[in-house]
């Protein structure tokens, strides 16, 4: 098929999206090198993010872009190729997140570099949705979710926790900070042990490089936020069964993880190579199924709205701080890293991906599960002051 006929079905199906090669809409797409409609007929999602970061084509408001398409259900237009469906069929037969691969899967992301993410993220290093009721700015916002996130858990002080994909230690240092408790964290990245200590010293907080295949040992609160996703379904069941072993029996488990509207064996195929290789996005399904005979659910909340503008938060931080980073990231990164960010963002207000906050208990709470909100305004009513003795 030449470049002319390429060109063709690849500017109608755009169209039908309310998007125009080289028009004048934020949305719009400018072209700079004709291979760009081969590459994306050919490749789907990985020929047009492989295009973007080799600087084929461009976009104003590449936030927009992806949301019309998403929302015009494009992305379903487009024939698989034979190449993406055998990695479909493989990633449904092998488990692609057994531990040894797991880790690599996880070191390739968080590894990248601690600067990288000291510059992206609010001042706490948290890696995960925020929550944005009645908060200005992103710093805010994630204290919000971390408060919102141990009144759920209702942490006591002398409580010993713990945070299953613990990342640089922002939960654990928040709640050892805030509520009086003891943290034991867990991640497999080399790079949020080292600093993740260092953030946390002097406070009641352990950080361990550490599989959570692992643990057996018991805690009186369990949290795991946006660590779900790595996990893979061919381990959903004993995920939950390692969660429930390490909960004491009258704990509580807070599950917080992106989650989809329908069941794929891994990511955009993109987003598999570049961003998050081996990851899967559960549906509700899924995760119903895996703590079947191991968990109650008391409590399932979505607020994935907000993951939205947190993404966008974190590509604005990156973008006001590429200076500090060009010296060690180069221009093809930054075309990576902007792309994975701006998509991400399209497809949560797009709500084709959601964001699910799941409190379980392993026989369910005499009486109900309450958690301490502000019914009135929605807004958390938020912890006062540092925890003291």
């Amino acid at each position: 098929m030449n470049n002319e006929n390429t060109r063709g079905i690849v500017t109608r199906l755009l169209s039908a999206a309310g998007i125009t090669v080289n028009g004048n809409n934020p949305w719009d797409i400018h072209v700079y090198n004709e291979d760009f409609y081969a590459r994306v007929l050919h490749n789907g999602s990985l020929g047009l993010g492989e295009s973007y970061m080799e600087g084929y084509w461009d976009c104003r408001q590449l936030d927009d872009f992806f949301y019309k398409i998403l929302r015009s259900n494009l992305d379903k237009s487009v024939r698989k190729s034979l190449r993406l469906k055998l990695e479909i069929l493989m990633a449904r037969v092998f488990n692609f997140q057994k531990p040894a691969r797991a880790t690599r899967n996880g070191q390739q992301h968080y590894d990248a570099g601690n600067d990288l993410f000291q510059h992206m993220l609010d001042k706490r290093l948290v890696y995960t949705c925020a929550f944005w009721d009645g908060a200005a700015t992103l710093d805010e916002a994630q204290e919000h979710k971390l408060d919102l996130s141990c009144r759920k858990l209702q942490l006591k002080p002398g409580m010993h926790v713990l945070d299953i994909g613990c990342g640089w230690g922002s939960f654990a240092k928040y709640a050892a900070e805030n509520y009086g408790v003891t943290v034991t964290g867990i991640t497999i990245s080399k790079e949020q042990v080292s600093l993740g200590q260092q953030l946390c010293a002097g406070l009641p907080v352990t950080i361990r490089l550490q599989d959570y295949r692992q643990l057996n040992e018991k805690f009186d609160a369990i949290v795991s936020l946006g660590m779900f996703e790595h996990v893979g379904p061919h381990n959903y069941h004993e995920y939950m069964k390692v969660a429930a072993r390490c909960l004491k029996d009258n704990g509580l488990f807070l599950l917080h993880t992106i989650g989809g509207n329908e069941q794929h064996a891994f990511t955009d195929q993109w987003l598999n190579k570049y961003i998050f290789p081996g990851a899967v996005i559960p549906t509700i399904r899924q995760i119903g199924q895996a703590l079947e005979g191991i968990f109650v659910m008391e409590h399932w909340e979505n607020f994935s709205v907000n993951y939205d503008k947190t993404l966008m938060a974190w590509y604005d931080n990156v973008a006001a701080n590429w200076d500090k980073l060009k010296n060690r990231y180069d221009q093809t990164f930054f075309r990576m890293w902007k792309y994975y960010l701006l998509s991400c963002a399209a497809s949560f207000r797009a709500r084709h991906s959601q964001l699910w906050q799941i409190v379980l208990s392993k026989a369910g709470i005499p009486g109900g599960y309450h958690f301490a909100a502000n019914q009135e305004s929605g807004n958390l009513t938020l912890a006062t002051g540092t925890f003291k003795p």
